[in-house]
């Protein structure tokens, strides 16, 4: 069994975060892919078997992350979600972790919380 490919995709509809977890990212080395603000963007762009993982907005534009990760989910796809939120629902994160999502941070994150869940994705340990 390979490595998982290491180019993290970035859905997040505010462009300023957008921007700043890319960022993030390419400092630490990683490939990153931004599907800017749309969940329908993704799924009409993006080529999951070469994508490592998915930070993913939990409150988009159109379908939801949420929804987002359902049909993934519903296609069998084993790619890991971390999901970000500004929201802070009790509720919201345990739906989130019962569809399958490796981390769940709240907005504002620490950086250091959002390289290591990409990090444990990227290892191949976060499959469904």
């Amino acid at each position: 069994m390979g490595t998982r490919p290491r180019t993290v995709a970035v859905v997040e509809d505010n462009p300023s975060m957008r921007t700043s977890v890319e960022r993030l990212l390419n400092a630490c080395g990683l490939r990153t892919e931004g599907y800017y603000s749309s969940a329908e963007a993704f799924l009409s762009h993006a080529t999951p078997a070469k994508l490592g993982c998915v930070v993913l907005n939990m409150h988009l534009v159109g379908m939801s992350g949420m929804e987002l990760r359902r049909r993934l989910k519903t296609a069998h796809s084993r790619l890991p979600i971390i999901f970000i939120t500004a929201t802070d629902d009790d509720a919201l994160e345990l739906e989130a972790r019962r569809v399958g999502c490796l981390a769940y941070l709240q907005k504002p994150f620490a950086a250091a919380s959002l390289i290591a869940a990409v990090k444990e994705a990227l290892a191949g340990d976060a499959m469904d």
